[in-house]
């Protein structure tokens, strides 16, 4: 339990699973594409009656809106602060423009079919990554519930790395998924020899 709060262990895992530039590339523009289209298609879905409705508009422009979406986000931003308060701190304005941007856009007549286009799209996209770069499944089929929610932290910590974020860190980090990715290929390869033999 402990682990889902250490900000190393979290990134090991799923950097173990992105470590091909290509795939790496690809989630950098597919993992925000997904989130805002998910955003969109979340904010179409009523909160309880018992919750207040807040909701304001200024000159024209969607100031706030608190609704599914809003909570979603603010969940993984609370999950993020615990990770790396410094790195959830920059990328706060990033969720806070991808939720304003989906709030609004999804009360077009049309949002729900273009944001699940969008979705199926960005979902391939990841998928090829996966399997033509990294060959290999992607991280959700071991960990939904860690790709999902730390999909887009890890595709802005990579972003961050690249301009000196943390380099002991990072550092750390790329040895430790190196390791990760030995140890799952030799676990492959031992199950690969036993099978041989037995048969």
């Amino acid at each position: 339990m402990s682990s889902l709060f250490d900000v190393q262990k979290q990134l090991t895992f799923y950097g173990s699973y992105h470590s091909h530039p290509v795939n790496v590339f690809i989630h950098i523009f597919g993992v925000p594409t997904l989130l805002w289209s998910a955003l969109v298609l979340i904010a179409l879905i009523p909160l309880p009656a018992a919750l207040p409705a807040l909701h304001h508009v200024f000159n024209g422009f969607l100031v706030f809106d608190v609704n599914a979406s809003a909570l979603v986000a603010a969940f993984y931003l609370s999950y993020y602060f615990l990770l790396d308060p410094v790195a959830a701190l920059l990328y706060t304005p990033q969720l806070v423009l991808s939720l304003l941007t989906a709030t609004a856009y999804s009360y077009r007549p049309d949002s729900d079919r273009n944001a699940i286009i969008i979705q199926l799209v960005s979902w391939v996209a990841q998928f090829l990554g996966h399997g033509l770069a990294e060959g290999r499944a992607p991280a959700l089929l071991d960990n939904i519930l860690g790709a999902v929610v730390l999909a887009p932290f890890f595709v802005h910590l990579e972003l961050l790395f690249k301009l000196g974020y943390r380099p002991q860190l990072h550092e750390q980090l790329q040895n430790d998924v190196r390791n990760e990715i030995a140890r799952l290929r030799k676990e492959k390869d031992d199950k690969r020899e036993a099978a041989k033999e037995a048969n």
